[in-house]
Order: structure tokens, then sequence, then C-alpha cells
């Protein structure tokens, strides 16, 4: 939005981006920042709805800063150690008169002048009083952004059936893909060869399990659906071994699953792992 302008409510504190969108709100000095991308949440309209639903929980969870303690917090220029109270200075540098102000609302700014001349030395501590009995005017929180209240005070919303899980990165599609689902890629061993359909995924040290489906036993779209059913078996398998003992035989070292299915379909196995 142009400057001066509030994002409407539902993108407030919320930044798009290429790849998807971040989410910066800043409460009392403390910056709450995360990334929501597309290729996570399967979509833009996931990943914006992640996003709003992170945004909403900092928000009720971590308000603004009362008015007043704001009002009271001091200012790199303020040379008097109290807010809201300064001095007048006539030609000289003679302090001429101390004063309270306070700003209450748009059309309402209270301000008292104490002059020397006529309070003499009480100046100062006369003004600092005021500003104590100005400040107990001042009530609510610090507002920020016209849907900030707006938020914080809704009951959450109910769409935590409509909201899909994180994806792991290796259901992350990537943008080299062809086959349009991620762990599953086409392989010719030679430029005269049929080829095939591999389905392999990949588990941080447990090591990888694949799956090769020829195209010359099954043709090109049956070996090619085959091979994505595997990758959706391969998924659960590794989703169960995350709760599994750590000695349950639940994946296949990559070379071991590679030359399995190669074997079955009288593939090749000297090849490279396929990047997820």
């Amino acid at each position: 939005m142009p400057k001066g302008i509030p994002n409407p409510a539902a993108m407030y504190g919320i930044y798009p981006r290429a790849w998807g969108f971040e989410v910066s709100i800043v409460r009392n000095g403390t910056r709450y920042y995360k990334q929501f991308g597309r290729a996570s949440y399967g979509g833009e309209e996931q990943a914006l709805l992640q996003a709003q639903n992170w945004r909403d929980g900092v928000v009720r969870s971590v308000p603004p800063v009362p008015r007043r303690t704001r009002a009271e917090k001091l200012r790199i220029n303020n040379t008097t150690g109290v807010s809201g109270v300064f001095c007048q200075v006539a030609s000289g540098g003679r302090v001429r008169a101390w004063v309270a102000k306070t700003y209450i609302g748009q059309d309402e700014i209270l301000r008292t002048d104490f002059p020397v001349n006529l309070v003499g030395e009480a100046a100062q501590a006369l003004a600092i009083e005021e500003r104590e009995r100005q400040l107990e005017r001042m009530a609510g929180l610090a507002k920020l952004h016209p849907a900030e209240e707006t938020i914080r005070k809704s009951p959450p919303a109910s769409h935590s059936e409509l909201l899909a899980p994180k994806r792991s990165k290796s259901e992350i599609r990537r943008s080299t893909n062809s086959s349009g689902v991620s762990g599953v890629h086409f392989k010719a061993p030679n430029p005269g060869h049929p080829g095939y359909w591999l389905a392999i995924t990949y588990t941080a040290g447990k090591g990888s399990v694949s799956k090769a489906f020829s195209i010359k036993e099954h043709g090109p779209e049956k070996a090619k659906l085959l091979a994505i059913e595997e990758r959706e078996r391969q998924l659960e398998q590794k989703l169960m071994s995350n709760t599994a003992p750590a000695n349950d035989p639940l994946t296949i070292p990559f070379r071991q699953g590679a030359q399995q299915g190669a074997r079955q379909h009288g593939l090749a196995t000297a090849e490279a792992r396929p990047q997820q």
C-alpha cells in the first residue's frame, strides 16, 4: 500500500513475496516474524490462510502496550528526564517556563505552562505534577493499526479444518520436476532406451527408498501412474517410520531399493540419485 495508507485488515502485518507471504509484527520491541511459502502449503490460498492464522495468534497473545506506558517512554531528545515535560528558554539561555504537555486524542491535547517569573523555582516540580495528572486521563492500549483491535477482540476463527498441514521437503515439487508429482521422475539410461518412471523418497539419516516402473513393460501412462502410487505408499511409510522404534526396518537403503526396482524391469542401476 502507498505510504501512510494502512494495509487492508486481511493483510495487516502480512507482506506478499514472490515465493509466498511473510508475517512481520513488532510488539514491545520484539519482532515476530515467519514465512509461509506457496510450495510448502500447496498454493497461494493455503499459504495466506496459514499466515493470517499465525498473525492472529500473535495479535491475540501479545497485545500492544498501554498508551500511558508508551507516553512515559523517554524520547532520545528529552533533556529533563521526565517525558512530556520540557522547558522554554529565553534569549541568553535563561529558563522562561516549564511546560507539561500530553496528547490525549486527535482533538484533545493537554498543555499547562508554569512561568518561572510567577512560580519561581517550583515551576519544574509543578510541571511534573501536572504531567502526572494529565497521564491519568490516558486510558486503553496503544493504537497500532485499524485492524489490530478487531483481530485481538474477535474470537479465534474456526477454520482449522481448512488449514492444510505444512508439507515436508520431500513433498514439495521442484521447479525442474516434469511429472507434476514430487519424488516421481522419468529416467532413460541412454537415448535408445524407452525409459522408466522412478518413485523415490529420501528420509534424513535413513537413506532412500525407490522403485522403478518400466515403460516397455507397462506403457508410458501406466508406468507413470504406478510410480505415483508407489510414491504415495513411500510417503505413508515414511510417516510411520517417524514414530517407529529406531530398529524398525521400514526404510531400504537407496542402492538396495534402486537396484531391486531396476532389476525387476531390466534397467541400469548405475545412476545418480535424483533430486527430491
